[in-house]
């Protein structure tokens, strides 16, 4: 007898009780910025109101595990567990596949432009061989195919007019500077948006790392400052009790790309506030009623200095009031750029649609 039999999905299946513990123990390292301790009294919280464990394996078998694969790591001087780096790229994969998807690793340097001919990827189009087309550009196989069709067999020959040339795609590498508000607006109303922020910095760094290496992504925190990160650090970032200077943000990461060799570059900055701050010389100047013209006038000034750098900046706000965005709207406008006004739960989707169709540009 034949036929289909329904069960219940259970989306655990497939996966041994260590790897679900694994995933959610990585999820919860992401909201307690890399504390492991935080996140093992989080996870025993789920397990007393979900069971996740059960008399054969225990949250205690769980930890032993994670010790002995490598995923955490005993202090002995601070007595307490922290994660390894082997966590650490674990939640960066993590993030990749929860925002962009499973991506599978491609060729380096797989920014595909818009612009057809001499290039390092063959596409599936092919056309008329033109004068001044390379050698290595010919599709043989096609050249042959059409010889015979046009001349026949018996009296095989291959002229001009039978030769086939196969598409290239010029490929455009590119710098990108993505710029993180760690300011205590974050963090406030009780809505948690630096996590969110961290997801995709770190989902945007696994992608570049594994399909566009020869790509760069450097990473800028700004608060009365601004700072550069690495990748690793990703984790632990957490909000301070800062103003927004989004100035020094965007004079460091203009620094970071005149030192790039890569010909395209670009900044994406999410932030949810208004610009507050300002340093000059040693003194903060700092006001947090309103938009203060004289902070707004310097981040429109570096907006145009951008876009006579050829320096695109896209920025993600995750804000609704309407003056922020009219002040939003004419940085972008100054910039020739692009903005997003993104939900927390859309961010992920928006930075990625953006730097996938960034990269397909020209470079002439």
């Amino acid at each position: 007898m034949r036929g289909f039999h329904f069960s219940k999905y259970d989306p655990g299946s497939g996966k041994s009780k260590f790897e679900q513990l694994l995933d959610l123990f990585t999820q919860l390292l992401t909201y307690t910025s890399g504390d492991v301790q935080e996140a093992m009294q989080w996870l025993n919280e789920l397990d007393k109101q979900y069971e996740l464990t059960d008399d054969e394996y225990g949250m205690g078998d769980f930890i032993e595990d994670l010790k002995e694969k490598g995923f955490i790591s005993e202090n002995t001087e601070k007595g307490k567990f922290e994660i390894t780096a082997k966590t650490e790229q674990g939640i960066r994969k993590k993030s990749l596949e929860e925002i962009f998807g499973k991506l599978k690793k491609t060729k380096q340097g797989d920014h595909h432009s818009f612009k057809p001919g001499q290039g390092d990827e063959a596409t599936s189009d092919t056309r008329q061989f033109r004068f001044g087309d390379m050698l290595e550009q010919i599709d043989f196989t096609e050249s042959i195919r059409n010889a015979q069709i046009n001349h026949g067999i018996d009296n095989f020959q291959m002229q001009e007019d039978d030769l086939s040339i196969r598409e290239t795609d010029f490929k455009a590498q590119t710098s990108t500077v993505l710029m993180i508000d760690i300011s205590h607006s974050m963090i406030l109303y009780g809505e948690d948006r630096i996590t969110p922020a961290k997801k995709v910095a770190m989902a945007l760094s696994e992608l570049i790392k594994t399909r566009y290496p020869k790509d760069t992504l450097d990473i800028v925190v700004f608060g009365n400052d601004a700072w550069p990160i690495e990748v690793k650090d990703l984790p632990y970032l957490q909000v301070g009790p800062y103003h927004t200077n989004t100035v020094a943000g965007l004079e460091l990461a203009m620094d970071i790309l005149r030192r790039r060799k890569n010909p395209n570059k670009q900044i994406f900055m999410i932030t949810d506030g208004k610009p507050t701050c300002l340093k000059i010389g040693k003194r903060y100047y700092k006001n947090s009623f309103g938009l203060d013209r004289k902070v707004v006038n310097r981040c429109i000034n570096l907006a145009a200095q951008c876009k006579k750098l050829k320096i695109p900046i896209t920025t993600f706000m995750i804000a609704t009031d309407p003056y922020l965005q009219r002040f939003v709207q004419e940085f972008t406008e100054t910039n020739n750029g692009k903005a997003f006004f993104a939900s927390l739960d859309k961010l992920g989707a928006f930075i990625f649609k953006d730097f996938e169709s960034g990269r397909r540009k020209t470079v002439y």
